[in-house]
């Protein structure tokens, strides 16, 4: 029997409306989510930012750069998160306040549920996708050139006046009790020196008045130029100890052939997209194949997130939610664990991470025919 051309009509523009409150309300959830997620992940990434800033002695003009940087990296999976939970918590709503029962009547249920977000959530795998394939790496690239060059900023640039401070992995102790606060750390300026060091498991005390840092360009060594002073070899019990004065004398600090180019990037994570579409490197195929799989399963969690909130007005509030995390987790945990066997050459590319995807979907098509 074929429908009146009116009663489509109606059926369709119901249709439209439910899927603007559904996707409303979606989006919605997603934006609270998203930002109470954001606030607690990227608040305790400052924390420990500032602390390895502390640490490594990371200049605090590269603090800001680094948290963005991190928090364009960490996007992907909080937004992946949230929309998961948006969509849990917007279906489930339905069913709690008895719309989804209505909705059911009029011959509405999870695939149509499904289909009614997927503007929303084609959106965001595009979104996720360019992040993925075209952002983080370049994030990473740049996180990689502000830690390499922090690396190869010489440690002496962060010395704190009237403090004992320790040096290439606690070889050197250092302490001055004047530091220039001059902008060019290079041109730093430095007064009663004491400088504590092991020369062949001998212990060095050099003690000067001035000190003054500077660059050998033609070997990029670093030195440490110190004036009127004197370096006591040994300590003074010693049968052996030695004591040397001097007018001038230079201290090398970073020996120019360890330093390593700034220039050359050449981490796996930072690659373009495009270099590792046609690599034959396992450890490249496996990254491009995890930056494909990330808005890959947007998709299927989008599914999963429909099925999860299908729930009874007497039933847990929050089980869906507790589910949704947990699934959420092994998912991309597993993914993890799928790139690193195919990195060891220990699953064939052609498996690679594409056989978790199918696994998920077969797991989620029991899960909808059991529902």
């Amino acid at each position: 029997m074929k429908l009146p051309p009116i009663v489509i009509r109606t059926f369709k523009l119901q249709n439209s409306i439910l899927a603007r409150y559904l996707m409303r309300n979606v989006s919605v959830l997603l934006s609270v989510v998203f930002i109470v997620i954001s606030l607690v992940v990227f608040g305790n990434q400052l924390v420990l930012i500032i602390k390895e800033t502390s640490k490594e002695g990371i200049p605090i003009a590269d603090l800001l750069p680094l948290v963005g940087l991190n928090m364009i990296r960490d996007v992907v999976l909080i937004l992946s998160l949230s929309l998961l939970l948006a969509i849990i918590l917007s279906v489930s709503k339905l069913y709690k306040a008895s719309e989804a029962i209505v909705m059911n009547s009029l011959g509405l249920g999870d695939k149509h549920f499904m289909v009614f977000i997927q503007p929303l959530v084609i959106v965001i795998v595009i979104f996720i996708f360019i992040l993925t394939t075209v952002v983080v790496p370049w994030s990473k690239q740049q996180r990689g050139l502000i830690m390499e060059r922090s690396e190869n900023t010489p440690e002496f640039s962060f010395i704190k006046k009237n403090e004992f401070q320790e040096f290439k992995n606690n070889d050197i102790v250092f302490y001055a009790s004047k530091v220039s606060d001059a902008d060019n750390a290079k041109e730093q300026n430095m007064e009663e020196i004491f400088i504590y060091t092991l020369v062949n498991n001998e212990p060095v005390i050099t003690l000067a008045k001035q000190a003054q840092k500077y660059t050998n360009f033609n070997t990029n060594s670093v030195y440490l130029r110190l004036k009127n002073g004197t370096r006591y070899h040994g300590f003074p019990s010693n049968k052996n100890k030695k004591i040397l004065n001097f007018k001038l004398y230079d201290l090398q600090i970073i020996d120019g052939k360890m330093q390593k180019s700034i220039s050359t990037v050449t981490k796996v994570e930072s690659k373009s997209t495009f270099e590792l579409l046609f690599s034959n490197k396992l450890t490249e195929i496996a990254e491009f194949q995890w930056r494909i799989s990330q808005p890959l399963s947007i998709l299927i969690l989008s599914v999963l997130g429909v099925l999860l909130g299908k729930t009874s007005p007497r039933s847990g509030k929050n089980l869906g939610v507790l589910v949704g995390v947990v699934m959420f987790i092994v998912y991309n945990n597993v993914l993890l664990i799928a790139k690193s066997t195919l990195e060891r050459g220990e699953s064939s590319p052609i498996v690679g991470l594409w056989w978790v995807h199918l696994v998920m979907l077969l797991l989620i098509f029991i899960f909808y025919k059991w529902n």
